[in-house]
């Protein structure tokens, strides 16, 4: 949730970067003074880049430009300082980045905390996310480098090291020990990353601890689990990280022996602790308000149970006896006091320590009228994507197989759309790794999803017997646009392979494939054609410019590349490009390259007189499949500026065409970061995006 501000050009800095570079709009985001801001831009000559906008000040140290401040609590009383300008001998970390260095602020942003707080507890997860060698001595220039997991990759984060203060205080995460920065500056990136601080008020554990480990999360009912002690044991050895709550009361409100509602607390370790009179399952907690704790039994503060323990059992625990937000307490008592436990399962592929999971990743798209055939129990359902794996291995001392399925919908913080969405698991035809129309009609799934789902990740887990499956992802209603990540996880040692798409020689199946497939070149191809016209691996403007040339004169839409223009490919480069040098690496090609495939695709769809050019009447439900909705002004624009003489759109102009609308929305959106629907910037904010647009 977002509370709903206002963003002032005296504290508002340029967009930050985003992974969302697939942000789209609705009527409801836009009104009119938002709707003239993307006017005046479109009728411009170039889409805006996303990449870092970095200089230095007059101090000589580094200025993030790109960081989204917008207004905070107070503004005329919050001033924005580096640490060295807070305390005189600020350190990075000291003593080691630990979970008690974690003390909330004015944001309701527990939720990132609990997993922060969870992260400090592993140092290789740590390094990852916080590369070492950063410090306020050797090297200092005020900028701090953070990454995080984003849809299947790492990515890079730079900050400044200003952070909000009020009478020399932070005024947000902090450390107890007021020279440590580390946990504020990792929060400020995590802030980058997601769009400014207020995009961190309210949200799910789980979402932060993907983000910052690249696992997979599983939502716990703890309830319902039998072998609690049993499993948190299992899950710690495994070193996956839990996040717990209690959903039922008010808003952070204490209930009667001091647990928070509603709030997100870190359980770090479960014990067998020896006592005077037997053993007991303990479980140590955290809050990352760094105070508030358990009063119960087994309390820091007020438990008489650790009379009963002797004294190297309690330094075997490292059981300090203050109130720092970390306690213990009975795994009973832990049962009636949270009832949502969130888990986030390693999957890291370097990681040799017995890591539960093998990973394969696919990533997908539902195009509507293509490949969004909404629900199971839909007409159209046989359009969605469907992936082929099998299950050979058998558990230990078990028939079955066990896996975890999990799939998120791509970007859906930043465009504010949360799309339904669901697993189903069918069993694979004898012959063939895809299900047609006829088969999927008689078919019952095997497994799926107890219901659609909004939130951002969906997490199937089963056993089944060894054999070959199909899955299906699909959204809640047909013709829903949305990008996917879909991560097959099995036991080791287990097979799961990626999916084949069907040959379009299986005349029942003809209608799913792709059109793109007959207009651009395979993958395989198309990494050879990047290699034999982009020098040292790195794509230029005009390196684009012949490699698109070569592409389409070799397709079904052959003709079409006299319509091409060098200005078209700068455009392209320069919203793609993440490192302001306008050229693009294959890791970033691979991304456009997803874009033009799927545009491909409506384009072909959308040509109804099969002309190779979009009629004027053709383009606003061609934009709208690729989930841009736009008003009778923004089309009379494009009519205006991006049709030919004809009021006809050529194929290389309609790529250019949503470059173009995904890139303002886009900047838009980074403005308006908690939603209003309008944004003020000041005179270089505009002069910078208007002159590299």
């Amino acid at each position: 949730m977002r509370k709903s501000r206002s963003v002032s050009s005296d504290v508002s800095l340029p967009p930050p970067e985003d992974d969302d570079v697939d942000s789209v709009c609705s009527d409801e985001l836009f009104g009119s003074q938002s709707r003239r801001w993307l006017a005046d831009l479109m009728t411009r000559d170039e889409p805006a880049k996303s990449g870092d906008v970095h200089t230095t000040g007059r101090d000589g140290l580094f200025v993030d430009y790109h960081f989204p401040v917008g207004e905070l609590e107070m503004p005329s009383e919050v001033k924005w300082k580096r640490p060295p300008e807070i305390c005189p001998c600020p350190q990075f970390v000291v003593d080691g980045a630990t979970r008690l260095d974690i003390r909330q602020g004015k944001l309701s942003d527990c939720w990132l905390l609990s997993a922060i707080a969870s992260l400090s507890m592993d140092p290789s997860l740590l390094k990852k996310v916080m590369p070492p060698g950063q410090s306020f001595q050797d090297g200092y220039n005020g900028c701090f480098v953070f990454r995080f997991w984003q849809y299947g990759q790492w990515e890079e984060v730079k900050i400044d090291d200003r952070l909000p203060t009020q009478d020399n205080k932070l005024i947000y995460l902090n450390s107890p020990e007021k020279y440590e920065f580390w946990s504020s500056l990792l929060e400020k990136a995590y802030a980058k990353l997601k769009g400014g601080y207020r995009a961190l008020n309210m949200g799910f554990p789980h979402e932060a601890m993907v983000d910052m480990t690249g696992g997979v999360a599983e939502v716990f009912n703890i309830s319902a689990i039998r072998e609690l002690p049993a499993l948190l044991s299992y899950l710690l050895a495994k070193r996956a990280l839990i996040n717990c709550a209690n959903s039922q009361g008010p808003l952070e409100q204490r209930n009667a022996l001091g647990i928070m509602f509603r709030h997100a607390y870190s359980l770090t370790a479960v014990e067998k602790v020896k006592t005077a009179y037997g053993t007991v399952d303990l479980v140590r907690i955290l809050n990352p308000w760094g105070n508030t704790e358990w009063e119960g039994p087994w309390s820091d503060m007020k438990g008489p149970e650790w009379n009963t323990v002797s004294f190297e059992e309690q330094k075997r625990l490292g059981r300090v006896s203050r109130e720092d937000g970390e306690f213990w307490m009975s795994v009973s008592d832990f049962r009636q006091n949270f009832d949502v436990m969130e888990v986030c399962h390693r999957t890291d592929e370097s990681d040799t320590n017995g890591l539960p999971w093998y990973c394969i990743m696919h990533h997908g798209n539902w195009v509507p009228s293509i490949s969004a055939g909404g629900p199971a129990n839909g007409r159209f359902f046989w359009q969605n994507p469907q992936y082929y794996f099998t299950l050979s291995e058998v558990d230990r001392d078990q028939n079955t197989c066990s896996f975890v399925l999990a799939l998120m919908q791509k970007y859906q913080r930043r465009r504010g759309i949360d799309l339904s969405i669901a697993l189903h698991i069918y069993p694979a035809p004898r012959n063939n790794k895809y299900l047609s129309p006829e088969e999927l009609t008689a078919l019952r799934p095997v497994l799926c999803s107890p219901q659609y789902s909004p939130r951002r990740e969906v997490v199937l887990r089963g056993s089944l017997p060894p054999g070959r499956y199909i899955i299906i992802p699909s959204t809640a209603e047909p013709n829903q646009q949305g990008d996917f990540l879909l991560r097959v996880l099995t036991e080791q040692g287990n097979a799961a392979t990626p999916a084949n798409k069907p040959s379009p020689q299986d005349s029942s199946i003809t209608e799913r494939t792709f059109p793109h497939q007959a207009a651009l070149p395979s993958p395989k191809s198309t990494e050879q054609l990047f290699n034999k016209h982009c020098k040292k691996g790195l794509c230029k403007p005009v390196h684009l410019y012949n490699l698109l040339t070569e592409i389409i004169q070799g397709g079904v839409l052959a003709g079409t590349e006299k319509y091409l223009a060098l200005e078209h490919c700068k455009s392209l480069v320069i919203l793609m490009d993440s490192q302001g040098s306008a050229q693009l690496t294959w890791q970033e090609f691979q991304i456009l390259w997803d874009k033009i495939r799927r545009w491909t695709d409506i384009f072909l769809v959308f040509d109804k007189n099969k002309t190779k050019r979009l009629e004027y009447q053709e383009v606003a439900p061609a934009l709208k499949a690729a989930g841009i909705m736009v008003d009778e002004l923004i089309m009379q624009l494009v009519g205006l500026r991006y049709t030919e003489p004809d009021l006809t759109i050529s194929y290389p102009g309609f790529l250019y065409l949503l470059m173009k609308l995904e890139s303002m929305i886009h900047k838009f959106q980074a403005y308006d970061m908690v939603g209003m629907g309008s944004v003020t910037v000041n005179y270089t904010q505009w002069l910078h995006m208007t002159m590299y647009n």
